[in-house]
């Protein structure tokens, strides 16, 4: 095979400069795999840099995302219109699009933010069930890619690589190939000082197919990876690096891995290299070189784009991927049917009962659970099992992994033409908090169904009775945290969370049974994230806000106060977020000065300061819970409305 090494040493030297230059990055990392991604980008990726957005290119992920300056080097040597040098001159600065790790809201080249290591890998099976998914609906003249990642040591000692590794091989994703930097080097040193398992045979025990290279030779990489596309199962590419390659006295350490090189060693290493040239510069015709393989996809694209006008299913397929809603919208219909018999069930079966609806309406919806399918309820009426028997399918067991499905979920909606939604009970969310953080930095519209919402689920106590969790889900910026009181709320808030396309949403669904509150379905007053569902009737004094299965026990005590004339509304407020963003008159139409406010919620106390004020009354559980039946726990905490309406008289003397 050809000699690369004066195209992959361009990768290495715009690593060492740009790290350099910042003063802060990881160079070694970029170094030892240049080879190895230069004959990835050469001969085997299929991509055109002048259209990044092509649906059916590759999917390229960097699972070890701190060595974001192979992606940039690539991504600007190849031709895409960004990052241009300018970016990489500065790597890591305010408003580059060359940030520290790879960004996928900053460069159309990067298919997702990566560097919590492990979720790469955990996004690409993701990537990988999309791929087969809508391979098993429009066929291989429209979906026929891979899924290609590099991923490092630190990715695969990363407990959510084994859920995703297992996930994969269950699910025979063939067109998923792992490429792993095999360099031996942690930061701490050496591999050895922490791990000694056979990474090989755990991918094998898996069901993967497994196949070594020497991460340095250009003709066994591409026999490797050629190795790795025939083959039916999932692939793991072990490629035998250093780090850091051509450093005279960092290469093989960890010295390389997080910090600059220097300015002595970037000498050596460029003289190692036969490279001279000075900082940032790229020869003419190595460039012109680098983009010609950008180029080369252009006639594949082109064909593709003549297949997809004569396809009849065109205007289907591009309005999945291009993530538009169908035009008839099933709500309307839904809603009215529970004005016409309100159901008094859990808001779990609530959005069961929604699923029925929108699932068949919406054939993008691709559900599934954690192993809690009869608990969660994401199932709907006659969906149909994905499986490596069917792809076409739309309902996933994930198996007990939380965290794997929520990083895989995240694949899904990256890769496009799906919107995925997925269920465990809500105190699980702790597993997979960092993939949902994830979803939200990257603006994807994913669905986390979470039930089990609070001391309602009774005897099987503080392990599994979410307390501090909706507080926890609250503090992440860009999620919106539903937590709905009946039927039509929870038809409501699964309607905002469809249309939300920027943004995960998390529904918090109770397991005891809820009366309807609602009878009005004109507007989806949901949406503005809190209203006035009961106004008071005796002048107003206080205002209960409440969410899901508090309101109605908020409506009890509202009863009960206005009885003994003191006028009370209750506001049902579903979701923070949705109410923060409402204009300011709104809020304070709802939420007046001049009475007293007090929150009811069956969790941790802390934050409704923000809407009660520092005056309010916080009413809530500051504590873990215990095993007794709900009706029990409520009355012992003081979640009743005799209790509530107690407490508000107390306080207002």
């Amino acid at each position: 095979m050809t000699d690369l090494s004066r195209y992959a040493n361009a990768i290495r030297a715009l690593a060492m400069d740009a790290v350099e230059a910042a003063n802060s990055g990881h160079p070694g990392m970029p170094m030892g795999m240049a080879d190895v991604a230069t004959v990835l980008f050469a001969n085997h990726l299929k991509y055109d840099a002048s259209a990044p957005r092509w649906p059916d290119r590759d999917r390229f992920v960097l699972s070890a995302g701190h060595g974001s300056m192979l992606v940039y080097a690539l991504l600007h040597l190849t031709g895409y219109a960004q990052p241009t040098l300018d970016d990489i001159k500065r790597f890591r600065q305010w408003h580059s699009p060359c940030a520290g790790h790879p960004e996928n809201t900053e460069l159309p080249g990067i298919e997702c933010t990566t560097g919590p290591l492990g979720q790469g890998l955990a996004m690409a099976v993701g990537m990988g069930i999309a791929e087969r998914h809508l391979n098993g609906v429009f066929g291989d003249a429209l979906v026929d890619h891979h899924t290609w990642v590099i991923a490092g040591d630190g990715c695969l000692m990363e407990g959510i690589s084994q859920e995703a590794i297992s996930l994969a091989g269950h699910l025979k994703l063939g067109r998923l190939n792992v490429i792993w930097d095999d360099n031996k080097i942690s930061i701490d040193g050496p591999v050895s000082l922490s791990s000694s398992e056979d990474m090989a045979a755990r991918f094998v025990a898996a069901g993967w197919h497994v196949v070594a290279c020497d991460g340095h030779d250009f003709g066994s990489i591409d026999a490797a990876l050629s190795a790795a596309k025939a083959d039916p199962r999932p692939s793991l590419i072990a490629a035998r690096t250093t780090i850091g390659k051509g450093a005279p006295t960092k290469a093989g350490t960890s010295g390389s891995h997080g910090s600059p090189l220097g300015p002595a060693e970037i000498e050596g290493a460029k003289a190692a290299l036969g490279w001279a040239h000075g900082p940032f510069e790229i020869p003419a015709d190595i460039k012109a070189w680098w983009e010609a393989q950008g180029a080369r996809g252009a006639a594949a694209r082109g064909e593709w784009e003549a297949r997809l006008a004569a396809n009849p299913h065109a205007a289907e397929f591009t309005r999945r991927m291009e993530g538009r809603l169908p035009a008839a919208d099933p709500m309307p219909a839904y809603l009215a049917s529970l004005v016409a018999t309100p159901p008094k069930v859990a808001t779990r079966k609530s959005s069961e009962m929604a699923l029925d609806a929108l699932v068949p309406a919406l054939p993008e919806m691709l559900g599934g659970s954690a192993d809690l399918t009869g608990s969660n309820n994401t199932k709907a009426k006659g969906q149909k099992l994905f499986s490596a028997a069917d792809y076409s399918g739309r309902y996933i067991h994930y198996g007990i992994r939380e965290f794997g499905m929520a990083a895989a979920m995240n694949g899904m909606a990256l890769h496009g033409g799906i919107i995925p939604f997925g269920g465990t009970f809500l105190v699980f969310s702790d597993y997979m908090r960092n993939a949902i953080r994830m979803a939200a930095i990257q603006q994807i519209r994913v669905v986390h169904v979470l039930t089990h919402d609070s001391i309602g689920l009774g005897e099987d106590g503080p392990t599994h009775q979410p307390i501090e969790h909706l507080a926890s889900l609250r503090a992440i910026p860009n999620l919106a945290v539903w937590r709905p009181a009946d039927a039509i709320e929870t038809a409501e808030a699964w309607a905002c969370a469809l249309n939300d396309e920027k943004r995960p949403s998390v529904l918090a669904l109770s397991r005891q049974n809820l009366p309807p509150l609602r009878g009005d379905v004109a507007d989806n007053r949901s949406a503005r994230g809190a209203y006035r569902l009961i106004a008071a009737t005796a002048p107003r004094a206080v205002v209960l806000v409440a969410t899901g299965s508090e309101v109605h026990i908020a409506a009890g005590a509202a009863a009960a106060l206005e009885a003994d004339g003191i006028g009370c509304d209750v506001v049902s407020m579903p979701c923070w977020e949705a109410f923060a963003a409402q204009e300011p008159d709104y809020r304070a139409d709802v939420l007046p000065q001049g009475v007293l406010k007090v929150s009811v919620e069956a969790g941790v106390t802390m934050g409704w300061e923000r809407w009660v004020g520092s005056d309010g009354l916080t009413i809530g559980i500051d504590h873990f819970g215990a095993s007794a039946p709900a009706d029990r726990l409520y009355a012992e905490y003081g979640l009743t409305a005799t209790a509530i309406a107690a407490r508000v008289k107390a306080r207002l003397g």
